[in-house]
């Protein structure tokens, strides 16, 4: 626990599944949902806006540690602007790992997680949420699923939303994106210690959640 508020975090590398897994379980318990990799992608995208290289690192975490961002259920405002698709494009996932590798970006948004931390519980979805910002958390979930599985899963989300995309890039995609998180000198992609690591690959988004739920159960009798 963190300040006596229980929160369970989910790691895993990009297309596990860590944001709707991590929504489902947030509402089944009735708590507060952290999705850590939006402010990565909002700072990616600010940084974008801003017309500078991501190889400007001291104007990078400038940029981070004045976001001005709104969340308001499912919709994200950058500067007043609605970017809640915007931020979910390929270009905005690939800039946020980028920033992510930054340490001062990554300090700079670092109390902004932990104060998302609010009764009466938190799930927050990440790359370090176990390993970093909730070291202490009352569950530690990594979520994986093989490269193909996670294009396979992010190739039928773009053709539900009727745009076009290719298999083997996504996979490409996937794989150098693996390499940056896994390899960043500030909080690497890995699994916490004690971590309830999940391979997803085959499972449905219903199991994952009802064995995260049933790990949370035994830990925390309270929750039903």
């Amino acid at each position: 626990m963190t300040d006596l508020v229980p929160v369970i975090t989910i790691d895993g590398p990009s297309g596990s599944g860590k944001g709707a897994v991590s929504a489902r379980v947030a509402e089944a318990l009735g708590w507060n949902v952290l999705d850590s990799g939006s402010l990565y992608r909002l700072t990616g995208l600010a940084v974008e806006k801003a017309g500078i290289g991501f190889e400007d690192l001291k104007e990078a975490a400038r940029i981070a540690e004045n976001l001005d961002v709104r969340f308001e259920q499912w919709m994200v405002f950058l500067d007043g602007e609605d970017v809640t698709l915007a931020i979910r494009s390929e270009t905005a996932g690939n800039n946020a790992s980028k920033v992510a590798a930054v340490p001062e970006v990554r300090a700079a948004l670092l109390d902004w997680q932990r104060r998302a931390a609010r009764l009466p519980g938190l799930v927050a979805d990440g790359r370090d949420m176990g390993t970093t910002v909730f070291p202490d958390a009352l569950l530690k979930v990594f979520l994986d699923a093989s490269v193909e599985e996670r294009a396979r899963r992010r190739y039928k989300q773009l053709k539900e939303k009727g745009i076009s995309s290719n298999i083997d890039r996504l996979a490409v995609e996937i794989r150098e994106r693996d390499g940056r998180d896994r390899s960043r000198t500030v909080s690497p992609l890995f699994p916490a210690s004690g971590a309830l690591i999940i391979d997803s690959t085959g499972m449905t988004i219903e199991a994952v959640v009802e064995r995260i739920l049933q790990a949370a159960r035994e830990l925390l009798p309270s929750v039903d």
